[in-house]
């Protein structure tokens, strides 16, 4: 499992604009599988069959290893492809989008299709939004009832978050913590109650954050 990447909302997102009187509406989702990715297109094209095109592609997997274009009648590589290079520039993972456009009557030439999916491409990101999911582990701390209120205030003040508290015999504490920092996690709890404390690691999950469209993704 990657520690962290980027992709985008698991909402289905839509966004239009107009260029030299052609619609471009982008609708972008979240994929993890091929098969989710073409039955994300295959429903749009239906809900769209009137469209001039329905322009798609798709970036799946950890290591990117299922990409797909597709023009749907646009010259070759004028659609599909400048796409697909837009969700590989912002280094994005298990990401779906098709551009659906009306033609206006303007021919747009080579050049201009391929700024226009791009651009169709990016404004849609930006609308819809992107996440970054970073890899966390759920750590179970248990410590005495006397502990409780030292423990909270400081895990509140801490960059570490707390998933739930449980009330039993003794206090437990669901924390998520990064990995890579587990271990510095327990040592610090440790300190805090003077090794008063017991740890059981549990399942690891990711927890999704929103970033802002123009911060540095590389």
């Amino acid at each position: 499992m990657l520690s962290r990447y980027y992709t985008v909302k698991k909402e289905a997102s839509e966004h239009e604009i107009n260029i030299q009187k052609s619609r471009f509406i982008s609708h972008i989702k979240r994929a993890e599988t091929e098969a989710e990715a073409q039955e994300f297109i295959q429903t749009l094209k239906k809900k769209y069959w009137d469209a001039s095109h329905n322009c798609s592609a798709y970036i799946i997997g950890e290591h990117d290893q299922i990409q797909k274009a597709n023009d749907d009648g646009e010259p070759s590589g004028t659609a599909g492809v400048p796409i697909l290079e837009v969700l590989k520039k912002k280094k994005l993972k298990d990401t779906v989008v098709v551009i659906t456009r009306y033609f206006g009557g303007i021919k747009l030439g080579a050049g201009g299709l391929i700024r226009a999916y791009g651009k169709a491409t990016s404004e849609g990101l930006n609308t819809g939004g992107i996440v970054e999911r970073r890899l966390v582990q759920i750590v179970h701390v248990t410590v005495d009832y006397t502990w409780i209120g030292k423990i909270e205030k400081e895990l509140r003040a801490s960059p570490y978050i707390i998933k739930k508290i449980h009330y039993l015999d003794k206090v437990v504490f669901d924390v998520f913590v990064i990995e890579e920092q587990v271990q510095e996690f327990m040592n610090w709890v440790v300190d805090l109650t003077n090794a008063n404390c017991n740890f059981t690691k549990g399942e690891n999950v990711y927890l999704e954050e929103k970033i802002n469209f123009s911060k540095d993704m590389s």
